[in-house]
């Protein structure tokens, strides 16, 4: 997996490539720790992310509530595919789909 870093305004944006498994998993949500400090809001591009397992279901539920209180997790440019998983474990419902 790899994280793309860039800005949208005051929003940080990370494009995720590759897949978001058990073994990446841990990779992004240290990244998400020690990198995204803004408080303009955080974009997770997932125009490039192939696979999403339940660790990275976890890493991206954990940082939408970390950003709740600092500007809003924003999901965008999401794979039918990865698609299908957020929709079956209800995180199209929870997350903010752009």
């Amino acid at each position: 997996m790899e994280i793309i870093e860039s800005r949208d305004g005051d929003r940080v944006v990370l494009r995720i490539v590759g897949r978001l498994d058990t073994n990446t998993a841990p990779q992004l949500d240290s990244y998400l720790k020690t990198n995204v400090t803004s408080d303009g809001g955080l974009v997770l591009d997932m125009s490039e992310l192939d696979y999403v397992s339940s660790a990275g279901l976890r890493v991206i539920l954990a940082t939408h509530k970390v950003m709740s209180n600092r500007g809003g997790l924003y999901v965008t440019n999401v794979k039918d595919t990865v698609m299908e998983v957020l929709e079956a474990t209800g995180f199209t419902d929870v997350l903010n789909m752009e």
